[in-house]
């Protein structure tokens, strides 16, 4: 049986906008997790440099641009899902199309990975 796991796209972003990125995606309810401080990595900012450097190195060149980018996760907030039910394609064409207007600080591959389940901080009243 699989791990409990969590879809997410995973996107080189220019550090400049990343901020602008994040706050327009919350208004989707997409949420970006910078890998180098996710919860779910022991090392983030080792598994950030990996991460980044096998993205950059596997596309030969044509992401040169992006060699000192932040590597993020971006999951799909509770709106999007309708019980156990499958992410829908909408979910999919909304966070495409988010990231196309931001082509020039972004670099991605049209498709989702799975990730342990990031879990958002809940305050709690003290």
């Amino acid at each position: 049986m699989r791990e409990p796991h969590e879809n997410v796209a995973t996107v080189l972003v220019d550090p400049r906008a990343l901020a602008d990125l994040e706050l327009e995606l919350m208004e989707l309810d997409l949420r970006v997790w910078p890998v180098a401080t996710a919860p779910i990595c022991v090392d983030g900012e080792r598994t950030a440099f990996q991460l980044r450097r096998s993205l950059v190195m596997r596309q030969r060149g044509a992401w040169d641009v992006a060699a000192e980018w932040t590597p993020v996760w971006i999951s799909f907030g509770g709106s999007w899902y309708d019980g156990a039910e499958p992410l829908p394609w909408a979910a999919h064409q909304t966070l495409w199309r988010a990231l196309e207007v931001h082509g020039d600080h972004v670099r991605y591959q049209r498709r989702l990975g799975g990730v342990p389940p990031l879990q958002v901080p809940v305050e709690v009243d003290g």
